[in-house]
């Protein structure tokens, strides 16, 4: 899972993620108040999703994904590595679990070079909540493919779907974005509400700031300063 960062929609819409990347803990944070009251999914435990509770289309003021939206945007390391990330949401959906999910496409090119090439699919509850449901993802090195790492489909080999924005975010809230045991173990934090950010898009207010934190082993997480979800202006 790519999370994002810069604008995630035709109108100003922005988010940040937490800063500390390669930061180390022992656990991961544990899950508020919040995040249990509005049924939000934390570590294995299964999603128990129904196909009847989701709707057409997402359209979560803090992440839309109207279909033929695109976002292009560059992302770089502490090395000084620079990706070139290309972000479409198609017009395409794909059934998981009964659901309708919508398919979205992300391609990562490095020095003009393919990294990554990968459809992400989600899907949106009658709540807003806005569901993470797997990835077909294929990794390349210097143009050739090397891999799947990291690709997963909720409810095969024991993957669980995970939120990947809530539908009414509050400081605090902790959630499982993604488990695929040993693969994808993701999990979200809300950090921030009210962050201010500017972009070369343009300045923005009321910017939600979220923490990704991903397993590096069986004990330990790492925190990640990937880019994260996206935010009203």
């Amino acid at each position: 899972m790519r999370t994002l960062l810069l604008t995630r929609a035709c109108t100003p819409l922005l988010a940040l993620a937490a800063c500390g990347a390669g930061e180390e803990r022992t656990s991961a944070s544990q899950p508020a108040a919040e995040a249990n009251a509005a049924g939000l999914p934390q570590g294995g435990d299964p999603a128990n999703l129904d196909p009847a509770d989701f709707v057409e289309g997402i359209d979560n003021p803090y992440w839309p994904m109207a279909p033929g939206t695109r976002w292009v945007y560059r992302e770089s390391d502490s090395e000084g590595t620079e990706q070139r990330v290309e972000v479409t949401v198609t017009e395409k959906t794909k059934e998981i679990l009964g659901i309708e999910a919508t398919v979205v496409h992300d391609i990562v090119t490095e020095d003009g070079k393919l990294v990554e090439d990968t459809f992400d699919w989600y899907a949106q509850d009658s709540d807003g909540n806005v569901w993470y449901l797997g990835e077909d993802t294929k990794e390349y090195e210097n143009g050739k493919f090397v891999g799947t790492a990291g690709a997963w489909e909720a409810g095969v080999d024991g993957a669980e779907a995970g939120v990947i924005m809530p539908a009414h975010p509050e400081v605090g809230m902790a959630y499982r974005q993604e488990y695929y045991k040993g693969e994808a173990e993701d999990a979200g934090e809300i950090l921030s509400l009210d962050e201010k950010a500017e972009v070369p898009y343009g300045s923005f207010s009321g910017v939600l700031m979220t923490r990704t934190s991903r397993r590096s082993s069986p004990t330990s997480w790492s925190t990640s300063s990937t880019p994260g979800a996206s935010g009203p202006s």
